[in-house]
């Protein structure tokens, strides 16, 4: 089985809530049933030598530290890996609000559940609006919302009637918009032969079977 997502968890231990203050914070974060403690880091090295917590600094590992105090409220944990007394890579915060423990999400685990938040809002505002849209062959696409008002059968009955009846009106300007576009593509695909030239037969010119006689003088 995987691991449990640190993010949904928390932790909290009722025997230590009316006491915590900023002395004893990081010893009730150190409690064995915490989850997030890891019992490998120099803070649990320290308390069993009985070794004073500045000593910290001077070792390399993992640790834990007291990173912000808002008594009695609200305490910040940071976890982190010291590489000199000078340097440590931050490697998670744990904020401990009202004696429950709880794990800071990261920046990609923030905006990763924004940004699915956000998608899942505009599928469903995309999918509602197709419910809104229409078409027809004579009038295109429009939008129909629910608050338009539905006709009624008294003015749904003439036009029923006079639907059974040949139309003479014309075609509508997406009509014929949508015919040129058509017979466009049509002569695309299939273009005219273009005309072949005519040749004219011209047939040479007979000669007089007679001659011309001259008048008489």
């Amino acid at each position: 089985a995987g691991k449990e997502n640190p993010l949904v968890l928390s932790w909290h231990d009722t025997a230590w809530l009316p006491a915590l203050d900023p002395t004893n914070v990081m010893d009730y974060f150190s409690e064995r049933s915490n989850p997030f403690y890891d019992r490998t880091c120099n803070n649990e090295i320290v308390k069993m030598q009985r070794l004073s917590p500045d000593q910290l600094t001077h070792m390399t590992g993992l640790e834990y530290v007291l990173l912000h105090a808002q008594d009695p409220i609200l305490y910040v944990v940071r976890k982190q890996h010291r590489h000199s007394p000078t340097q440590v890579t931050p490697l998670a915060d744990y904020y401990v609000l009202a004696g429950v423990v709880y794990q800071a999400p990261d920046l990609g685990s923030v905006l990763n559940s924004r940004l699915l938040g956000a998608a899942h809002s505009l599928q469903g505002a995309l999918h509602e609006a197709m419910g809104y849209s229409k078409y027809h062959p004579s009038r295109g696409y429009w939008w129909q919302f629910k608050d338009t008002p539905a006709a009624t059968p008294a003015t749904t009955a003439p036009a029923t009637s006079s639907s059974s009846a040949p139309s003479n009106t014309g075609a509508s300007l997406f009509q014929r918009r949508r015919v040129d576009m058509l017979l466009a593509e049509l002569a695309a695909k299939f273009p005219p032969e273009p005309p072949k030239p005519e040749t004219a037969d011209v047939k040479p010119a007979k000669a007089a079977d007679k001659k011309q006689t001259r008048p008489a003088s």
